[in-house]
């Protein structure tokens, strides 16, 4: 691939992303050692800053390897620093993306990073640039979910267990939505290269609405049974059952309360 130069002002990892990771650690810490006052809070805190940690090298990932596929332009964006408002759609890309957490426990992704695909030279490397974020997500799945494949949870605190159930169920949401090869996502980006003109050009008005119609699908309950049970299958796999992400979401929205959760603390 052809290698690129940037200044070193535009790959010093932001402040904002080192406050985010921050977090994280300390209210991962809170959470595993039961020092927060309130477990669910700290949940909270720790599973929303550990997404948005997500989203940030999801987007690093589109970039870096722009980057090394020819868009030098990366760099002066600050798509390489890691911070979040560098993004090209803060809101679609951070804020949407922990309320669907929030309402709904189901990881979405979002455009954030603008690439200047005309740069790109050769199929392969448009189809990898795509196929860099929702690889970041499945990486990231396997580390949340090492501890259950691995069956190392001897030790583990229920409450950072389910903690990290319910992150591997977002990742596992957002790499399955994104490899969706559905106009506007990166799915479709995979393949994009890859069609004839007039395919591309037929499907391109659609681009803008393709995440709106996904979710309007997941709507449709026959739909969206299917897609969790897809979910759940692969986390199955992983070896996190189903009432571990249930808890875990339970646990994370903790103004609610669930008898069946509590009754197995």
């Amino acid at each position: 691939m052809t290698t690129a130069t940037a200044r070193p002002s535009d790959r010093r990892i932001s402040p904002v992303f080192v406050g985010i990771a921050a977090v994280t650690a300390v209210t991962g810490w809170a959470t595993w050692t039961g020092f927060a006052e309130q477990p669910g809070v700290a949940v909270f805190l720790f599973v929303t800053a550990a997404w948005i940690v997500s989203l940030c090298l999801h987007e690093y990932a589109h970039a870096r390897t722009a980057l090394h596929g020819g868009d030098v332009s990366v760099g002066a964006k600050g798509y390489l620093t890691l911070n979040p408002l560098k993004y090209t759609h803060a809101l679609l890309s951070i804020v949407l993306p922990v309320v669907f957490v929030i309402m709904g426990g189901i990881g979405l992704p979002g455009g954030a990073v603008f690439i200047e695909r005309g740069r790109i030279r050769g199929r392969w490397r448009h189809s990898l640039i795509s196929a860099a974020g929702p690889l970041t997500n499945v990486l990231f799945a396997l580390v949340c979910t090492a501890p259950f494949w691995l069956d190392a949870l001897d030790g583990v605190p229920r409450d950072f267990r389910l903690a990290l159930a319910f992150l591997a169920l977002l990742q596992v949401t957002a790499a399955i939505l994104n490899f969706l090869p559905v106009p506007g996502l990166d799915g479709y980006g995979v393949i994009e290269p890859w069609l004839s003109y007039n395919v591309r050009r037929q499907v391109e008005p659609l681009a803008p609405f393709g995440l709106l119609i996904v979710f309007a699908l997941l709507w449709i309950p026959s739909v969206n049974a299917v897609f969790f049970d897809a979910i759940d299958a692969v986390l199955r796999g992983l070896g996190i059952s189903e009432p571990d992400t249930y808890c875990g979401f339970e646990l994370y929205r903790f103004w609610q309360t669930d008898e069946y959760c509590s009754a197995g603390s």
